[in-house]
């Protein structure tokens, strides 16, 4: 057999590796199913949140449809309950403590890495460390702090308690993208006489920026859905988060108000989807590290 009928052989053997029957089942078909499954609560809430009492009730009928839909869960969600509240109370509380989080983490984390002092390695694992820490355990002893500070059932006691999370994560993720970088950039600067923090806020932090947004979104994500904190520092109705007032409040007894926790639901997993999708490029781009030159 000569070369070229060998090399026609070859190209039409990895010809099949890319027929339609192959990709269907190889690429398509799990794909389809990830979607699903992915996508398959969003709808279930969707339909819930618009079936009226008696279809939700029923046994009869398709489950897995609306035959009339009604808008009186999201009306009683909107106007008879407190959710716009909770909704507002959620983005300052996530707002402030991601912003007030990626700055300490953005300043340990180039501490660490750049600054190279002695046993920075150490620290970088203990604050990596400090992340693994259930919030169910720490949750008792920040509760005692809270109480004796008098921030007891307030949103600034949210704003301070969710850094204890979210602090040592963004750190070890600013971390691995700040090795990233080159330090050549640095080594440059500092001869042309440019000062540290020069340097950090000039030459690293545009370099930085799909890190940050990503741990941005992860911040923010922790934040926004946080409960076992928001369901012990706060009590008032007026003051709780949107996962706690969704759950505490809609539900009364062994009675479950399905329509209106299922559109509170969906409401509140919007704009965190929506966050995902419009930075979804940064992000991914922060989590595989990569640094444009």
């Amino acid at each position: 057999m000569s070369a070229a009928d060998k090399g026609a052989t070859d190209t039409v053997g990895m010809s099949f590796l890319d027929s339609t029957p192959r990709k269907l089942v190889t690429v398509y078909l799990p794909l389809i199913i990830f979607l699903f499954v992915l996508l398959f609560p969003f709808y279930w809430m969707a339909i819930t949140a618009f079936k009226p009492n008696n279809e939700l009730l029923s046994r009869d009928g398709n489950p897995f449809w609306v035959i009339a839909p009604t808008l009186d869960h999201v009306k009683k969600l909107l106007f008879e309950t407190s959710y716009p509240q909770w909704m507002w109370n959620t983005v300052v509380v996530s707002v402030v403590s991601t912003v007030f989080s990626l700055v300490a983490s953005v300043l340990a984390a180039y501490a660490i890495e750049r600054l190279r002092f002695s046993g920075a390695k150490h620290v970088g694992l203990g604050i990596f460390l400090a992340y693994l820490v259930p919030p169910s355990i720490l949750f008792i002893p920040l509760a005692s702090v809270v109480f004796q500070l008098g921030l007891f059932d307030t949103r600034l006691a949210l704003i301070l308690t969710y850094p204890t999370f979210l602090i040592p994560f963004c750190t070890w993720l600013l971390m691995g993208y700040f090795r990233s970088i080159p330090f050549e950039l640095e080594e440059c600067a500092l001869i042309d006489g440019a000062t540290r923090w020069q340097i950090l806020v000039k030459i690293v932090l545009p370099l930085a920026v799909p890190g940050l947004i990503s741990a941005g979104i992860f911040a923010f994500t922790l934040s926004w859905n946080e409960f076992i904190y928001a369901l012990t520092f706060v009590s008032s109705s007026e003051i709780k988060t949107l996962p706690v007032g969704v759950v505490t409040e809609l539900v009364e007894g062994d009675v479950y108000h399905w329509g209106s926790l299922m559109a509170g639901a969906l409401f509140g997993s919007l704009p965190v989807a929506f966050i995902y999708s419009f930075f979804v490029e940064y992000y991914v781009s922060g989590m595989t590290g990569s640094v444009k030159e």
